[in-house]
């Protein structure tokens, strides 16, 4: 429950900072940077890379995670996939609500397919936070806590959290080179992404009454 409470201040201290302008030099200076590297050749990588992060994926393997928890006789864990939604409802909130709008489509590359591309014009342009890292930072580390737990193969188990790691590390790059988003964009997606992993491992943890 700390970690979850460190997670939530850093993460409310970085949404003033950024309504106060402290992260828009920043801000610029890594999107230019990362402009000046983009490569042709690599765009469609990167927009399927892209795809990991996104709504329709991230939703699927969560409603994976429920049916295998449920079936597994995990009943009450399965719930943990309501940090998931949770998450999304606090993601559209900011991006209704905190005017912060993305990079100038002069360096914005186009970004992978989804459906969240609809939500665009509604929500003004504000990209704050970056729902593809929020998405990824849960959805991948709650298959990766889930793996450690259950896997019978200790391969597998010790694979896990690296690879879930490198995914995350890979979606953060990805929103920075397709400039789609600041990077305190991906800062923010990473943070609440993180108060809502944490959530989910803590009620996953939580003390299990003996059976009578």
């Amino acid at each position: 429950m700390f970690g979850i409470v460190v997670v939530s201040v850093a993460f409310i201290a970085l949404t003033i900072a950024i309504t106060a302008g402290a992260f828009t030099s920043l801000d610029q200076q890594v999107a230019q940077a990362m402009h000046s590297i983009w490569q042709p050749s690599l765009h469609g990588l990167f927009q399927a890379l892209a795809e990991l992060g996104g709504l329709e994926l991230t939703t699927v393997l969560m409603l994976g995670l429920l049916i295998f928890l449920w079936q597994q006789g995990f009943g009450s864990d399965a719930l943990v996939v309501l940090a998931f939604f949770a998450a999304e409802g606090f993601e559209l909130f900011y991006k209704y609500n905190l005017p912060h709008p993305g990079p100038p489509r002069s360096i914005e590359q186009a970004d992978g397919p989804s459906l969240s591309d609809l939500l665009t014009g509604s929500l003004g342009g504000n990209s704050f936070p970056s729902g593809h890292m929020m998405r990824t930072m849960i959805v991948y580390g709650l298959l990766a806590f889930v793996v450690r737990r259950l896997s019978p193969s200790p391969l597998v188990r010790s694979l896990a959290a690296p690879v879930a790691i490198v995914i995350i590390v890979v979606m953060a790059f990805d929103r920075l080179y397709l400039d789609v988003h600041w990077e305190s964009d991906v800062i923010g997606g990473l943070l609440l992404g993180a108060i809502a992993l944490l959530a989910g491992t803590v009620w996953l943890d939580r003390p299990r009454k003996a059976d009578n």
